[in-house]
């Protein structure tokens, strides 16, 4: 018996991707064949389906390795491999293993369109990841109040491309979450247009990654941006006001006589002293209850301010909720061990998790009342339902509860994953 009956989708939707595949053919086996009871790729499944099913510790694998119902989704019939076991193979990633993973994120990403799209957007972020132990490479952070990790995110929609973890020595004494992005956009970049040489390419952030050398380099590789700009009191100064200040008179007065949050749109140019020239800002101007709230994002792109604004920029804050389900659900925020490269590879395994439970939601559930559910809907509704398992030599079946309530979306997504 299991309570994970749902688990051979997660096999299915691997199988579909070529995921686990891909990324063990990338990090090789160096241990001793006669010596090893379990391959690369039959760990790297365990792993990262145990996570999908919500066991985010390796002493979880303690009994979970026996358990029926994991052990079909990894394609084996016995005992999968012990926590200890689990345990040394995290701990000899070093950094190519990051390197052949986030190949791998890319390669899947690229693979999922039938048809090359004519524009993508990649939505670039950061969080905090708390540590409480001596890990390599933590640092305090004065705006957290902790000691954590900084990672490093990049979206294309519901796509992950990257995570990466950065410390301290990398982040700098400012701990400017910028770091490293403009490097990873390049490389970004260049395999997409390998891929879609006609592709416009957009760039979206907050104004933690308002820097005027990713600005000027995207301007000189045709890639467009929309960023968020902090307020500061050199804006205030060179803001025009012929153009701002009557607008958020206008939003005030609107506030005034109606009650109701008021919103206007202005245009300037600005360009701060650390920067080569001057570009376009939209100022978002609104009044509410709490008074003035001015908001400003610079942008290469042409079109109407607003539009720009909300439909373009707000967007990106659903990447928050992508950031959630990673660090939430995914157990992203599981980096306890001690030396530093263990600790960037459970993180890449949340995102292999991630991954595999993206394509049961865009594969296996478009058009249905879960397209959009997150991951820990779909873990809920699908993966963690009761079965008896029955073996013999020839198959193994499974037999569900008669009284699931989501068989019929289970049978579907079922058919849907099926390859080819």
């Amino acid at each position: 018996m299991t309570g994970n009956g749902g688990a051979p989708l997660l096999g299915q939707a691997d199988r579909r991707l070529g995921l686990t595949a891909a990324v063990a053919r990338r990090l090789g086996d160096r241990r001793q064949r006669g010596k090893r009871r379990h391959g690369v790729a039959a760990l790297l499944r365990q792993r990262v389906y145990g996570i999908a099913l919500g066991y985010e510790d390796l002493n979880d694998h303690a009994d979970l390795r026996h358990d029926p119902g994991l052990q079909t989704a990894a394609g084996r019939d016995r005992a999968l491999a012990s926590a200890p076991t689990l345990c040394r193979f995290e701990n000899r990633a070093e950094r190519g293993w990051a390197w052949a993973v986030h190949e791998v994120l890319v390669e899947s990403f690229v693979a999922s369109f039938a048809r090359p799209p004519e524009e993508i957007v990649l939505d670039i972020d950061a969080t905090d990841d708390a540590v409480h132990g001596h890990q390599e490479g933590r640092f305090f952070h004065g705006y957290y109040d902790r000691y954590c990790f900084l990672p490093l995110y990049v979206f294309c929609g519901d796509h992950l491309l990257v995570a990466w973890l950065r410390p301290v020595d990398a982040v700098g004494a400012d701990i400017d979450p910028a770091k490293h992005s403009l490097g990873i956009l390049k490389l970004l970049v260049s395999r997409l247009r390998r891929a879609w040489p006609g592709v416009r390419i957009v760039v979206r952030a907050d104004s933690g990654f308002c820097r005027w050398r990713l600005m000027r380099w995207c301007e000189r590789h045709d890639v467009g941006y929309v960023l968020g700009l902090a307020r500061n009191a050199r804006l205030a100064a060179l803001a025009q006001p012929e153009m701002v200040q009557p607008g958020m008179a206008l939003a005030e007065a609107g506030f005034a006589e109606s009650g109701l949050k008021q919103r206007r749109f202005a245009e300037l140019t600005y360009g701060a002293r650390s920067r080569d020239r001057e570009r376009r800002v939209v100022a978002r101007l609104e009044h509410g209850a709490r008074g003035a709230n001015p908001r400003f994002v610079v942008t290469n792109l042409a079109g109407d301010g607003r539009a720009l604004y909300e439909d373009l920029y707000c967007a990106r804050g659903e990447m928050e909720n992508r950031i959630k389900e990673q660090q939430l659900q995914l157990f992203a925020d599981r980096t306890s061990c001690h030396r530093w490269w263990p600790n960037q590879f459970r993180l890449l395994l949340a995102s292999l998790a991630y991954t595999l439970l993206n394509a049961i939601r865009r594969l296996g559930l478009a058009g249905t009342r879960m397209a959009r559910a997150q991951c820990a809907t779909i873990r809920l509704k699908l993966l963690k339902i009761g079965a008896v398992i029955v073996r013999n030599t020839r198959r193994v079946r499974f037999h569900l509860s008669s009284a699931c309530p989501e068989q019929d979306l289970f049978r579907l997504v079922a058919a849907r994953l099926k390859p080819g």
